[in-house]
């Protein structure tokens, strides 16, 4: 789960579409993906509930109001819903002031893969089977990419009713080139893992979109002045489409001591500008070798009279792999000694 739904105050807007006046057991017959409606066009009604089918549906990231038409039709009419937290279901659907029709089971992460197959066996009975998480699109650091697959593998069809995204607000709210972008979710929990993920990233030249919470976001700050410097383009977007939303935009100095200053609350996205073609270029310059980076160690320790250790250290934290990872340490440091040994 990436945002939880909150009913802000915008959620008093309610919509000017007519109310399907057909009976909620019935179905559209046209076939997934046919996009087909009847007159009344986008009416809540009019939307496409198709059979045999399994079908993403994105949920409000925060603001109950951004709730499609589509969504609502399909909670009414679909035969099973599979819901990331039944709870929070329910709680939604009480909101949009619809009635979910269709019998509902928990899908998660810790039962999606038991559960997806038993799933596509109803849609291939012939169900709609709806699976929605509790915020966002499902499959999109939310469950759901376990069922997609076994539809795939197992030939039923699969479609999406999209909707609101926390990745793709924040990247268009960011003020960062958005013609080329990643998305790389929750960086990792621990300092080293996630330095060594930064790092990896150091020379990507496309928009970089990554997930923090707030009890972690002063320690990935910390960690990503020490990977791109302070200078890179940044953006810090908190509680998006909620009441209290906020976009702070700056340099990465400037968004880590605001961090510092006024911690942010609520779910937060972090977007960060692509290296430039000459940073992409510095950030693996050549494939590290222990025997060139002993031969370098050495050599900074002869000309700025530090220990060998801390030479070696430098370098090694300098001439990160392709996959972020550091060369070891001690690999160099005998290198170094054989070296020494040559020399004699």
């Amino acid at each position: 789960m990436m945002q939880s739904p909150q009913q802000p105050a915008a959620d008093a807007v309610t919509s000017e579409r007519p109310v399907d006046p057909r009976p909620e057991d019935s179905r559209e017959s046209q076939g997934a993906g046919s996009g087909a409606t009847t007159g009344a066009g986008h009416a809540r009604g009019a939307a496409l509930v198709p059979p045999a089918t399994v079908v993403l549906a994105a949920t409000p990231i925060g603001n109950t109001s951004d709730a499609s038409p589509r969504l609502m039709a399909l909670l009414e009419r679909a035969d099973i819903v599979a819901a990331e937290d039944t709870r929070r279901l329910y709680d939604l659907a009480n909101r949009l002031g619809v009635r979910v029709g269709g019998r509902v089971v928990a899908y998660h992460d810790h039962n999606e893969h038991e559960k997806a197959d038993g799933l596509i066996d109803e849609a291939e009975a012939g169900a709609t089977v709806l699976v929605v998480s509790d915020a966002g699109m499902p499959t999109i650091n939310d469950p759901g990419l376990a069922v997609v697959r076994r539809a795939i593998e197992r030939g039923v069809a699969v479609t999406c009713a999209p909707g609101p995204s926390a990745v793709l607000d924040a990247l268009a709210l960011s003020g960062l080139p958005t013609d080329r972008f990643c998305y790389e979710g929750f960086v990792p929990r621990r300092h080293a893992e996630r330095l060594q993920r930064l790092r990896m990233l150091k020379g990507e030249e496309r928009t970089i979109v990554l997930y923090e919470t707030p009890h972690r976001i002063a320690a990935t700050m910390d960690d990503l002045e020490e990977v791109f410097g302070p200078d890179r383009r940044m953006a810090l977007c908190r509680e998006l489409t909620k009441d209290f939303e906020e976009i702070r935009r700056g340099d990465i100095r400037t968004i880590h001591q605001g961090v510092v200053d006024d911690p942010p609350r609520g779910e937060i996205v972090l977007v960060l500008a692509g290296a430039s073609p000459q940073e992409a270029a510095e950030a693996f310059p050549t494939a590290a070798d222990p025997d060139d980076l002993a031969a370098l160690a050495a050599g900074r320790a002869q000309s700025a009279g530090i220990r060998v250790k801390d030479a070696i250290a430098q370098v090694v934290a300098e001439h990160p792999l392709p996959d972020g990872s550091l060369l070891s340490r001690k690999d160099v440091y005998a290198r170094v000694l054989a070296l020494k040994d040559q020399r004699r």
